[in-house]
């Protein structure tokens, strides 16, 4: 027996090694499949974060400082027996330009300060220049006013060439209303006040005499086609009463508007629009009493002034809409404050910016629309007397009064971004009150950039609001009858078949939403309405009658199927609401209920309206949620709900007590997972709506979304512009709305299931 038994312990060893070979390829697969979803989750996480952080690397530049290089500094350049009437620059920041109180031009490197090349306007014998001006910046146009009551004209020139390869700009003067000064005062007195405006269709001269005449002319130019020749025409006329004590004048762009500053703080202005018959509008007090203005310039586009004080405060002022079609010059909004007086002003050539510089040598830069102080800066302890600023924003030059100056390069591509002017109201230029506002681009170049996210915030907000208005009560009911009420055999036939409904593509659906449906809903709107409302209370009703059949006539329905006896209802009652919504219209709403709704109640009403998007979004996040709930119902384990049967409870009593408490966490996914896919929907909603960034929650208005916005506007977004950093910062909104949705979405299903898991 023992040697039996031995002989066997060998080959029931070997068994035991064969049995367990399965088990250690499973043990094998198992470790194998842990490591691989170990890793698609880390990759997961990984790309999602590779994905934020190349948003935010996008994003980031919008929100950071200018930055300020090659600063130099270096004694006045050209004509030193001269005080300097202005400083600027050419757009390559290479060339500086110092225009003189007698009349001299030195151009100069705008780095170093040497002179590069220096002119002297052409002056009649015995004539000296007794005032300056300079026009809208980026014409060029500099204007003289002389002793003996006449105006010369120039014009800053820069020829570009590329001798050798290399850059070359040649700076030069022209006169663009001929050599021979304009007499613009017959009595030859002395201009002490100017302002000009030159353009090619027209030119605009306001002097101030010497005996205190305001003189009003308008210059045109004409050719003689033959010998080539020029002749000026110049057509004047005189303010009635001018104020006294005229310390500023200023001409708008347009060559519509004078305003005339005296005083310390009165401000008029005056319509120029015809030249012959200049009319006082009004006149506003700028500070108030006990402070006094000591620098007044005006914004690129001519329509907004910045206002400066003996206390340092600065201010935006310009003409707002009233009642009666009438324009009042309004104050905008306030900049943070200069330490010192604001002793000089300079705006940008292109964009809402402009500098400062105040009695204690320091130098302020800032940015109209956005309400940003970019940078402020200590350049000397003496008082900053003149500021120029490069075509293109890049640079600044500023003089003091011992006679330096300073300059420098600055990098501030992105001034027109801050908090306030994305999220809050901006009251714009042209706009009767501040407003939320998306307008990415204009049709000229006096455009206030407005990159207002709200409205398309908003937008996104609402058009999930509305989908899930229709998605939820649709979905959901469907889920709880098919996955507790619906026999196994109808099922499986509608259940696939409403998934099959999240295949199809949006594309499609925004199309036929755009082309279709929405002008279906605007001939029928009233039989819209209705089904809206009544058609749910049909349903109901269709119930309660079934219920009064007699039994014997119910019973030949098998249980589960009668929700397919509600299709001939549903049908008919569509048509039936459609077919009386028109006389109802007819009866109610003079035929047409859009324009009722526009003209009694100024609702107004836009074919592709939040209605339509509800409608055809709806229909395309409710496979989505339908699906998910309806198997986190079905997968109720049966034990629960036989139990709570067999206890006496009713199939709805189960349903409400049982059921949904169990499927809850699995429910509330499939809500937030139809939010998620609202929120992120773009081609529905771009086909769908007007594309309108308005802030309205009128069923009957449009919107736009950011992701609508995002794939509308970025093929025409410039790399790197601010236009496209907003773009993907909408992204980044996007990202982290979906983010923390979710993330609390999933915090919430967890104590959903911890609190249901027990029963």
């Amino acid at each position: 027996m023992n040697t039996t038994s031995q002989r066997q312990s060998p080959a029931s060893g070997a068994t035991a090694v064969l049995g367990n070979r399965p088990m250690s390829r499973r043990m094998l697969i198992d470790r194998l499949f842990k490591h691989l979803m170990s890793i698609g989750g880390i990759s997961v996480i990984v790309a999602i974060s590779a994905i934020f952080f190349y948003l935010a690397s996008v994003v980031v530049p919008l929100f950071t400082p200018p930055t300020i290089e090659q600063e130099s500094q270096f004694a006045v350049p050209g004509a030193a027996g001269q005080d300097t009437a202005a400083l600027s620059g050419e757009e390559q920041r290479e060339i500086g330009i110092r225009v003189g109180a007698r009349g001299a031009i030195s151009f100069f490197s705008f780095a170093s300060g040497q002179v590069l090349a220096s002119h002297a306007i052409k002056l009649p014998d015995g004539a000296q220049v007794t005032s300056y001006a300079s026009g809208e910046r980026r014409t060029y146009a500099l204007g003289f006013g002389l002793s003996d009551g006449r105006v010369v004209l120039v014009k800053q020139g820069y020829q570009v060439t590329y001798p050798d390869n290399k850059r070359l700009i040649t700076p030069s003067i022209e006169y663009p209303l001929g050599e021979e000064p304009l007499v613009i005062d017959p009595q030859g007195k002395p201009i002490v006040q100017l302002a000009i405006q030159q353009s090619e269709e027209g030119s605009t001269i306001v002097a101030l005499t010497e005996d205190g005449r305001l003189l009003v002319s308008a210059v045109s130019l004409t050719n003689n086609l033959m010998t080539g020749e020029s002749t000026s025409q110049v057509e004047q006329s005189e303010i009635v009463l001018p104020p006294s004590d005229i310390r500023r004048l200023l001409v708008e762009s347009k060559q519509r508007e004078l305003y005339v500053l005296h005083g310390d703080r009165a401000l008029a202005r005056y319509d120029i629009g015809d030249k012959t018959q200049p009319r006082l509008i009004e006149t506003v007090q700028l500070t108030d009493a006990g402070e006094k203005v000591t620098a007044l310039t005006m914004l690129s586009g001519g329509f907004s002034i910045i206002v400066g004080t003996n206390r340092g405060n600065l201010a935006q002022w310009f003409p707002v809409r009233k009642e009666s079609n009438h324009f009042i010059l309004t104050r905008i909004r306030t900049f943070d404050p200069m330490q010192g007086a604001v002793t000089a002003l300079a705006p940008e050539f292109n964009r809402k910016a402009f500098i400062a510089g105040d009695s204690q040598g320091n130098l302020g830069s800032y940015f109209a629309t956005s309400n940003r102080l970019l940078f402020n800066k200590k350049l000397s302890d003496q008082a900053l007397t003149v500021l120029g600023i490069p075509p293109r924003g890049n640079g600044y030059l500023a003089q003091d009064a011992a006679g330096k100056v300073y300059s420098a390069a600055v990098h501030n591509d992105h001034p027109e971004v801050s908090f306030s002017s994305l999220w809050q109201k901006v009251w714009y230029e042209s706009y009767e009150a501040p407003d939320y506002v998306w307008q990415s681009s204009a049709a000229n170049s006096d455009f206030e950039p407005k990159f207002s996210l709200a409205p398309l915030t908003y937008g996104t907000i609402k058009a999930a609001a509305y989908a899930m208005l229709i998605s939820i009560p649709l979905a959901l009911l469907g889920a709880i009858f098919t996955g507790y009420f619906m026999t196994p055999k109808m099922r499986t036939i509608v259940k696939p078949s409403i998934e099959m409904m999240g295949a199809l593509p949006t594309v499609i659906l925004g199309f036929l939403a755009g082309l279709w449906l929405a002008p279906l809903v605007e001939n029928n709107l009233a039989g819209v309405l209705l089904s809206i409302v009544l058609l749910p209370v049909s349903l109901v009703g269709s119930a309660w009658l079934w219920q009064l059949l007699p039994e014997n006539l119910r019973n030949r329905v098998p249980p589960g199927w009668e929700a397919a006896l509600q299709l001939p209802v549903v049908a008919f009652m569509l048509w039936f609401l459609f077919q009386i919504g028109h006389p109802i219209e007819a009866a109610f709403f003079g035929g047409d209920l859009p324009s009722w709704l526009s003209n009694e109640l100024g609702i107004s009403y836009d074919q592709r309206n939040s209605l339509v998007v509800g409608i055809a979004m709806g229909f395309a996040v409710t496979p989505n949620i339908f699906s998910i709930a309806e198997d986190a119902i079905f997968s109720v384990p049966k034990h629960l709900t036989s139990g709570s049967l067999a206890l006496g409870a009713t199939p709805w009593q189960t349903l409400v007590g049982v059921v949904l408490l169990t499927a809850s966490p699995g429910i509330f996914s499939a809500v937030m997972i139809g939010l998620g896919r609202a929120v992120g929907e773009t081609m529905i909603v771009l086909m769908a709506t007007g594309n309108t960034a308005v802030m309205d929650f009128s069923m009957f208005s449009g919107f736009r979304t950011l992701s609508a916005n995002i794939g509308v506007e970025m093929p025409e977004a410039g790399v790197g512009e601010t236009h496209y950093r907003l773009l993907f910062l909408s992204a980044l909104v996007l990202f982290a709305f979906t983010f923390i949705v979710n993330t609390l979405a999933e915090l919430v299903r967890q104590r959903m299931r911890e609190k249901y898991s027990t029963i």
